[in-house]
């Protein structure tokens, strides 16, 4: 109720150090509990931040990241509940954002969980740092002037929706460049996904 709110704000009892230690280890108890799909454990540590007089903002911010890296696209939804979470918590402030707080953490922690996009950038960002730039093929070129078109910018662009099932098998990669970085799970909407990409990619989704 709105009048334990009040009262637990009005009487801390937790000696809570916002820029030390201890604040670092609890919000990584948090988002481990949430990752280790523990609804219960997770409000727990949310509850201490709370009662220390964490900024509801500050813990809002990073359920929004932690729904992206470890929930992704096993609950797309996910990342949606988070960001709409910061924006009310933005809104309401204490001492009613601790609901929308606790609403967040459950879902979070509850939802399954996949980092697959996460470490398909990851991967990815390797690559990048030790090949360096790329140099883009011409059929992925945008041709915007005539000496473009001449230099054969776009040419043998295949356009995925004069295709059936709005796809063709093509090369989007550079020349001499082919990877699969982004491996999704079996979890949640990403098995979805999964099996979509299988009958897309079948080479590269075995």
């Amino acid at each position: 109720t709105s009048e334990v709110l009040n009262e637990s704000f009005q009487n801390k009892t937790i000696l809570y150090d916002k820029s030390g230690d201890y604040h670092y280890d609890t919000v990584s108890a948090l988002i481990k509990s949430m990752r280790g799909s523990d609804p219960d454990a997770a409000i727990y540590w949310l509850s201490v931040m709370i009662e220390g007089g964490e900024k509801p903002e500050f813990i809002a911010r990073r359920m929004v990241i932690f729904a992206s890296e470890d929930i992704g696209n096993a609950d797309p939804r996910a990342l949606n509940i988070a960001v709409s979470g910061f924006n009310a918590v933005n809104l309401i402030g204490y001492p009613e954002a601790s609901i929308i707080l606790a609403q967040i953490t459950t879902y979070l922690a509850s939802a399954p969980k996949s980092n697959a996009s996460y470490m398909a950038l990851n991967n990815s960002l390797e690559i990048i740092k030790e090949k360096g730039n790329p140099v883009v093929p011409l059929h992925l070129r945008n041709a915007t002037t005539n000496l473009m078109k001449d230099m054969k910018y776009g040419e043998d662009y295949k356009y995925p929706h004069s295709y059936d099932n709005s796809f063709i098998n093509e090369n989007y990669f550079p020349d001499d460049q082919n990877y699969i970085f982004y491996k999704p799970t079996e979890n949640g909407y990403e098995k979805y996904i999964k099996d979509r990409l299988k009958s897309l990619w079948t080479e590269k989704y075995e």
